[in-house]
């Protein structure tokens, strides 16, 4: 099982989840968290009974079943605070609803005393896994581990030797006692996402805590029929980490508004605002209409594709506002204390994720959908 910090807790299925007090107190340890590079334990615990963990974990499990646009609203409301406390919240959902392809044994194991687990994933191939009798041996390096300092649970995809002719990529769930965590990550920004590395020397795997990494590609849970936990992961769309920047934009956006008070408004103060506010606007629209198409089950080549384009177009917009946004409030608004510098550097951090770049996330698929198939 995993660790002490799991309580038993009732089924709330259908229950909204409860920013408001998560919020505040990531609003009064933003600037402790952007210094210490690890989120306080009572924001942790904040986001935990708010009930990000159990988002998308099943009804039957004591989950919520909830939708992909209450999660992308919580996550920005979040973002306007604190944009760490932010991502690390949309990946402990999304991770719940990577690990609904667990079988259903797995399940057990994860969500059988609580559907509060934290889970930390590595989306990326890390390391490797050989089949042995019950199930796998699994050893490796994962780098880019968010939420590691507080998970129960660590979520690690392989290339899983033993079954067949070649590899397979599969998903291995571990304990966080399992683990090795090395500190690497000393970005500029988004210091308390705590993403860092992750190492397992030969941990062995239970078959019930591994899947195929195809079956999350395609949105194919053999062991679950809730539809959130069928959804192809192309439709996402890089929504998991844009939402939380959205967030952290128009805390910028509000920052640098208090930040004119008292002093001169000047033209090129007000239009650097305006200007700034219409791409924050625009980023947000984009992202709420990923998670609509998320929600309606919308999942044709052309809108997934969308869904890529927007996610990357959201960042690429949110990065010009923060920039606007700086440039107008001057010197001032690099200061140490200004919460201004501190939501570009998270911005500018957050934005350079791979799932959020036009080359790599956007430009085949949606290419496609305006070109037609490459010759």
């Amino acid at each position: 099982m995993s660790t002490s910090t799991l309580t038993s807790t009732p089924s709330t299925a259908g229950r909204v989840l409860d920013v408001e007090k998560a919020a505040a107190l990531a609003a009064q340890h933003t600037a402790e968290a952007d210094r210490t590079g690890t989120l306080d334990h009572a924001v942790v615990d904040a986001l935990r009974d708010a009930g990000f963990a159990r988002h998308f974990v099943g009804a039957r499990r004591g989950g919520t079943e909830g939708t992909f646009a209450e999660l992308t609203r919580a996550v920005r409301s979040l973002g306007e605070k604190c944009a760490a406390t932010a991502w690390c919240a949309s990946l402990a959902a999304y991770s719940a609803r990577f690990a609904a392809h667990l079988p259903q044994a797995g399940h057990d194991v994860l969500w059988g005393e609580s559907p509060d687990a934290f889970i930390a994933t590595a989306l990326m191939p890390g390391g490797r896994a050989k089949a042995v009798d019950g199930g796998w041996r699994l050893e490796g390096r994962w780098a880019y581990v968010s939420g590691i300092d507080f998970a129960d649970w660590v979520l690690l995809c392989a290339a899983a030797s033993g079954t067949g002719d070649s590899p397979e990529l599969r998903f291995f769930l571990v304990p966080r006692s399992a683990c090795t965590v090395d500190r690497t990550w000393d970005s500029i920004g988004m210091r308390a996402s705590g993403s860092h590395t992750v190492a397992v020397a030969g941990a062995l795997v239970p078959e019930h805590l591994s899947f195929a990494r195809a079956d999350l590609v395609a949105g194919r849970s053999a062991s679950s029929d809730v539809p959130v936990h069928n959804v192809p992961f192309q439709a996402v769309g890089g929504v998991t980490f844009v939402a939380p920047i959205v967030g952290a934009a128009t805390g910028a956006l509000h920052a640098a508004a208090d930040g004119v008070a008292g002093r001169r408004r000047t033209h090129a103060v007000e239009s650097a605002l305006v200007k700034a506010s219409a791409r924050i606007e625009a980023a947000g629209l984009l992202v709420g209409q990923n998670a609509e198409v998320l929600d309606e089950r919308r999942f044709t080549p052309e809108l997934m594709a969308r869904n890529e384009r927007n996610g990357a177009a959201a960042a690429e917009l949110l990065q010009e506002a923060l920039g606007l946004l700086i440039r107008g409030a001057g010197t001032g608004g690099l200061g140490e204390g200004n919460a201004l510098q501190r939501f570009w550097r998270d911005v500018t951090s957050a934005s350079s994720h791979v799932a959020l770049q036009y080359d790599t996330a956007a430009r085949t698929t949606y290419s496609t959908v305006l070109l037609g198939p490459a010759d």
